[in-house]
């Protein structure tokens, strides 16, 4: 994963991955997208993450299950 994208550090939320230079955990990006909101609403509801961060990360989620079912 991206290193600007992803941050993993036992000293911040006990080593649950967060985008990097905040403490929202990806998971609530995933939550958030699962029950039907938008990438707007994330970023509304957490502005220490920037949408370059989401998009980031977004893309190389697809790279990698894209090179994965190849």
């Amino acid at each position: 994963m991206v290193a600007t994208v992803i941050q993993i550090d036992p000293q911040v939320m006990g080593g649950t991955p967060v985008f990097a230079g905040t403490r929202v955990p990806i998971a609530t990006l995933i939550d958030y997208l699962e029950g039907g909101d938008s990438i707007n609403d994330f970023l509304e509801g957490f502005p220490s993450v920037r949408r370059e961060q989401v998009i980031d990360f977004l893309e190389e989620v697809k790279e990698r299950t894209l090179a994965a079912a190849a």
